[in-house]
């Protein structure tokens, strides 16, 4: 046995014998506490026997028939590989017709005249050994006969039409059919009462070998294979029980228990057949062992009652069948033990916003320590839905925020003592890509950059990996990685692809693709102008604290000269890989002289820029450390803001890596409280940036400064800053507030400001709520609904626009700072005046008569003031759409319907109605109708028509025009004049006389939907307003503002005067033509 070990070596490299080591094994492992034992191990030598030596016949079979060449390999342990091969050590190939079987044995289902041959060889692997041992070859000499006879198929094995199967649970079940059989048979498997298991069944050598892997006690059953070719079928049906050595169910565990309490252990384990269960203490059965009065075997359980430190031991359980055993150990531990936080002290955890964080606390004592976290220094225990608690003392935030930073204390403590850590949480920024590669299209031996512009925690340090197709970026200088893009040189076709920018920190990563589609390039042009080459031989000299000497060697400028050069630094110390802009040179300058920081790794390359690009970065030039020094800046930003009302929370933005001159960056943080003569008092924190001042009073203004300091030194003396301390809700709500009425929709509010110490913050403004109470006009009241105007600064007045006219409203004033708002002033009580009312609801006419209209309305929505009375203006439209005269009527303010008497008939009026308030009046609605006609009239004027007097009449009429137009066409030829005055008082009649104004005809009216009056004017009238009968058969309107007509024989009927034209709200109506049908009323 090894020393200081519990293995045991059993070597016969010399000389010894493996079967003298043959048996069963059994290691013990004991100390004061007790004794564990291991399951028993059984060593067995391996053996590769030699195949029995026997005689051979050779086998003489008839074409068509099976044969079954056995090979009954030697027993070795374990079992042998079984192959068949020929003389030349190649595989007998085989098929659904010649196969080998599970026993190694080779069946043919039907012997075929190319299965003659003196060399079937089986063949035993050993493998353990190492050793193949040779079966004596076999012959087989097939002979014909015609015709060869075709035989339904016969099982070759199993054998008989049923046989059992015994498999042990999670074991791999086999089970084989070969059958024989010309045509060669097909074998197909199904189980009894149920389906093959999906997922673990497998068919094997051709279908004739079901294999169905990790068995369970459900694949117990009948399993059915069938044989069939064209002459018929054939089966067999194997019974398969699924037997178990025990498995557990419940194995015991270790338990470690206090003086005084109570345990169990629990051993539960199944098999087929049941298995049974015996206990032993520290290796020897339990029912002699020593007595322990606190322990109770009961079957698969002891029950442990008061136990005390003579009760520890190591309790064995075996649970076995005639299949196997199971044996485990568990250490029953008495111990009182203070409790113990295993987690380092101070231990840091960092994680990304939004994630969860989990606060290690891992614990040992007896009895089982109460785990309980805090937050901060002066912080109350931590509860409630947005922390899960872990039975291991884990502390997890499943959504952490940027306020969840902070340091977090675990306490551990049990009846013997108490003991606490505290762990550290910073959380951080996620990293993003701000902008995203895009894809791209470009040119055959063109240039291309992918961009990807990262956003990152400024504690975190990023790495960028570009990947192509999903796999790494080809090995070729062609491809430039920079800070923030790939660029790829000289593209050629095998670039096209997939590029993936995939940035990774130490605590999260992000990625995004774009793709790149490579066309054809132009001609190539006959001078080539390319980027420079790289810089090379770089050197560095003239080495000092704060400067060194670079030198460079340019490369070729391919056609295009050098404009500059770009001198780029890393700081291996800080941010290895990463390169940062240092300067640049013009072309013509090959050294610059560089200035530098305390405490970087300095390494430099140069980038070499034409007008056609920039080339690759020359190789980096060797590293260059200089010495650390104090900081020679502070940190910028300094704010302090209270976040609440009795602390002081001071920030700053950290220096950066390099800009710390040296190891162990801290600030020092000071504060004391302006115009008080108090001292500084200062902290100095770690590389943090934010501190907590606690128990300050409310919104007084401090002096803030925090000054750098590392391993070597303080940095220059920080200027002061003025912050202050949190803010509370204000105490004094705005005085005197008054409300001044500008108009019926204005008002302006003052007030007095509070005094500036009662704010308690910084003051933002002032808020006025104001809502309206009820409307003076309705007297009732309606859901109040608040309107806030908010005014910035110091403000003391304001407008409220917007307001409804004649209305009661109530205002108040309240203070707002950065906390929120103070209380409201008193509620000061205003209205508005009254104003114009809103148009009538409604205006509707009915009942229309020969002489009058019917008029009813609704008051205004909005009345916005006392009514005082309606005005109703209307005027008539004659048929040619003029308007008439206007007339107004004054309509008391309690009427809601009007009888407008002494219309004339057949006539359509425009109505204008409005409402007035003392104020003035209210816009207007608009309404058109038309009195009812004579229907004894209408009656007349149809019967004239028909009369056959009139049709002579109009005969001689037309006769008497002809000739007219005769004359006069001679006369006008002649050059004479036609004196139609004197024609027309020659023709005097009164058919053709002009109309009086209450003769019925239509005027003109406008179709324009405004609300006032309608001027003169002629356009066609629509159909709703003109029957055919009554059209007119007038030919053109003639002259600045006269209508009149043309009689048939071309003479002018009419006035010959101008008309001279007057207002409709003058009351004036207009002239108008007679129709024929009118002047024949007029004559009848």
């Amino acid at each position: 046995m090894k020393p200081n070990s519990g293995t045991l070596v059993i070597n016969i490299m010399n000389g010894g014998k493996a079967e003298a080591y043959e048996g069963v094994y059994q290691c013990t492992a004991r100390n004061e506490r007790g004794a564990a034992i291991s399951n028993n191990i059984v060593i067995r030598p391996s053996r590769s026997p030699l195949w029995t030596k026997e005689k051979l016949e050779p086998n003489h079979v008839r074409e068509g028939d099976s044969l079954v060449l056995h090979c009954r390999p030697p027993v070795g342990l374990p079992p042998p590989i079984i192959f068949w091969m020929d003389n030349a050590f190649q595989r007998l190939p085989q098929s659904e017709r010649v196969s080998q079987g599970l026993n190694g044995d080779l069946y043919f289902s039907n012997v075929q005249p190319e299965d003659s041959r003196e060399d079937y060889i089986c063949y035993a692997r050993f493998n353990h050994t190492q050793t193949i041992q040779q079966k004596q070859p076999i012959s087989v000499k097939v002979f014909s006969t015609k015709p060869v006879t075709e035989r339904q198929p016969v099982l070759l094995t199993p054998t008989g039409s049923t046989s059992t199967k015994v498999e042990l649970r999670g074991n791999v079940l086999l089970l084989e059919c070969i059958a024989a059989g010309l045509p060669t048979p097909v074998i197909r498997w199904i189980k009894e009462g149920g389906e093959l298991p999906a997922n673990r069944t497998f068919f094997e050598n051709f279908k004739k070998t079901l294999k169905i892997i990790d068995v369970s006690e459900a694949d117990s059953g009948n399993y059915k294979c069938i044989a069939r070719n064209t002459l018929g079928s054939a089966h067999h049906v194997i019974s398969v029980t699924v037997k178990a050595a025990p498995y557990w169910i419940t194995a015991p565990r270790n338990l470690v228990l206090s003086p005084g309490e109570d345990g169990t252990l629990i051993c539960r384990a199944n098999g087929n057949p049941k298995p049974s269960i015996s206990w032993l203490a520290n290796g020897v059965p339990i029912a002699i062992a020593p007595e322990d009065p606190s322990r109770k075997v009961d079957g698969d359980t002891i029950i442990f009652s008061h136990v005390q430190e003579r009760s520890s031991a190591v309790y064995q359980c075996n649970a076995s069948n005639e299949y196997g055993y199971l044996l485990s150990n568990a250490f029953v531990n008495v111990l009182a033990e203070p409790p113990r936080i295993l987690t380092p002290a101070n231990k840091l955890y960092q994680v990304i916003a939004d994630s969860p964080a989990l606060l290690d606390c891992a614990y040992f004592g007896s009895p089982k320590p109460e785990i309980e976290w805090f937050k901060g220094v002066k912080g109350s225990i931590l509860r409630g839905n947005e922390y899960v608690f872990h039975d291991n003392g884990t502390l997890e935030i499943p959504v952490a925020q940027k306020n969840s930073a902070g340091t977090y204390t675990c306490v551990a403590r049990n009846e013997l003592g108490k003991i606490q850590n505290e762990v550290q949480l910073e959380i951080k920024d996620p990293t993003m890509i701000i902008k995203q590669p895009e894809y791209k299209v470009i040119q055959r031996y063109g240039q291309v950059s992918f961009e990807c512009i990262i956003k990152h925690d400024s504690t975190l340090l990023p790495t960028v990996t570009w990947l192509k197709d999903n796999d790494e970026l080809p090995d070729d200088d062609r491809f430039l990685v920079g800070k923030d893009n790939l660029t790829i040189m000289n593209v050629t076709d095998k670039d096209d692809g997939t590029y993936t920018c995939i940035v990774n920190t130490t605590l999260d990563s992000v990625s995004a693709s774009a793709v790149l589609t490579v066309v054809a390039a132009p001609p190539t042009p006959a001078i080539i102008y390319a980027r420079p080459n790289p810089p090379f031989d770089l050197e560095l000299t003239g080495q000092l604290e704060r400067s060194i000497d670079l030198s460079w060697i340019p490369g070729d400028e391919n056609n295009s000269p050098i404009t500059n050069f770009v001198i780029e630094y890393e700081d291996a110390l800080h941010e290895p890989g990463v390169w940062h802009y240092q300067t640049e040179v013009p072309g013509t300058q090959t050294t610059v002289q560089l200035k530098l920081s305390p405490y970087v790794n300095y390494s430099f390359r140069v980038i070499a820029v034409n007008k056609i690009g920039r080339s690759q970065p020359s190789e980096p030039s060797e590293q260059y450390l200089t010495k650390s020094a104090s900081p020679d800046e502070n940190p910028a930003n300094v704010q302090g803001i209270g976040s609440e009302p009795d602390n002081l929370v001071i920030t700053w933005e950290p220096l950066k890596g390099f800009q710390s001159n040296g190891p162990g960056l801290q600030y020092k943080v000071s504060w004391r409280q302006k115009d008080v003569d108090d001292e500084w008092t200062s902290v100095i924190v770690a590389n943090v940036s934010k501190y907590i001042v606690s128990g300050t009073p409310t919104f007084v203004p401090y002096e803030i400064k925090v000054q750098a300091l590392n391993d070597l030194g303080y940095a220059p003396e920080p200027s002061e800053v003025i912050g202050h301390s949190g803010e509370d809700l204000p105490m004094v709500a705005p005085g005197n507030v008054q409300v001044h009425v500008i108009n019926s929709t204005l008002a302006k509010v003052h007030w007095d400001p509070v005094p500036l110490k009662t704010v308690r913050g910084h003051l933002q403004g002032y808020k006025v709520y104001y809502w309206k109470v009820q409307s003076l006009s309705r007297r009732s009241r309606r859901h109040v609904e608040k309107k806030i105007l908010t005014f910035r600064g110091n403000k003391t007045f304001g407008m409220l626009p917007g307001l409804e006219p004649y209305s009661s409203y109530k205002l108040n004033v309240r203070v707002v700072n950065g906390k929120g708002e103070g209380p409201a002033s008193p509620d000061k009580v205003f209205k508005t005046p009254e104003g114009v009312p809103s148009s009538p609801s409604f205006l509707k006419i009915t009942n229309p008569t020969l002489d009058s209209l019917t008029l009813e309305w609704g008051s205004p929505t909005h009345p916005n003031g006392v009514l005082t009375s309606y005005t109703l203006k209307f005027q008539p439209i004659n048929n040619t759409h003029e308007l008439g005269p206007l007339v107004e009527i004054r309509i008391p303010a309690n009427e809601s319907s009007l009888i407008l008497k002494n219309l004339n008939y057949s006539t359509r009026y425009k109505f204008y109605f409005n409402a007035q308030t003392s104020v003035g009046s209210g816009s207007q609605i608009t309404e058109e109708a038309v009195t009812i006609m004579d229907e004894a009239m209408a009656s007349r004027q149809v019967d004239i028509a028909t009369q056959g007097w009139f049709i002579g009449l109009m005969c001689a009429v037309a006769l008497l025009i002809l000739i007219l137009l005769i004359v006069c066409f001679i006369r006008r030829n002649k050059g004479g004049k036609y004196p139609v005055k004197e024609k027309e008082d020659a023709h005097a009649d009164p058919e053709i006389q002009p109309m009086k104004e209450d003769d019925g005809t239509f005027g003109e009216y406008s179709d324009a939907e405004d609300h006032k009056p309608l001027k003169k004017g002629s356009r066609t009238p629509s159909d709703r307003t003109v029957k055919k009968e009554d059209s007119d058969d007038s030919l053109v309107d003639y002259g600045e503002g006269v209508n009149g007509q043309f009689n048939e024989d071309g003479s002018f009927i009419g006035q010959y005067s101008g008309k001279k034209e007057k207002e409709p709200a003058e009351g004036n109506e207009s002239s108008e033509a007679p129709s024929p049908v009118n002047a024949m009323n007029s004559f009848v």
